[in-house]
């Protein structure tokens, strides 16, 4: 027996605001972060990698942002923005969750489940 009432309307207008906070916040963060690889790539004049080069892999970008490497720093504002669409799904399952639309949560999920193999595989 299920004694779960599904979300107020009240309850969806605050997911509704998160999804938003977490979008402009997302893209914020992503922006502030590559204008900081950008003016240090602007103050040194180098990318810290070899013409043509730059980091493709996590490890390469998070050893490259210990070595503050404008390319790396870039690289890891452009991971922060790809980031920012997939917590948005991860919301979005719990908002579907709580307006107990269950079709849309394994939806959803199936979703998260694709885009998180494709930042492995892709």
């Amino acid at each position: 027996m299920n004694t779960q009432q599904p979300a107020t309307k009240e309850e969806m207008n605050r997911i509704e605001l998160v999804i938003g906070k977490i979008l402009r916040v997302g893209v914020v963060i992503s922006a502030t972060i590559m204008i900081i690889g950008l003016l240090l790539l602007l103050i040194t004049g180098k990318s810290g990698y070899a013409h043509d080069a730059f980091p493709t892999t996590f490890k390469a970008i998070f050893s490259g942002i210990a070595t503050l490497k404008p390319y790396a720093i870039m690289m890891l504002g452009i991971f922060c923005l790809i980031l920012t669409p997939v917590l948005r799904v991860i919301v979005s399952i719990y908002s579907f969750y709580k307006e107990k639309d269950m079709l849309y949560v394994w939806i959803t999920t199936f979703v998260l489940v694709v885009l998180i193999i494709s930042f492995f595989f892709g």
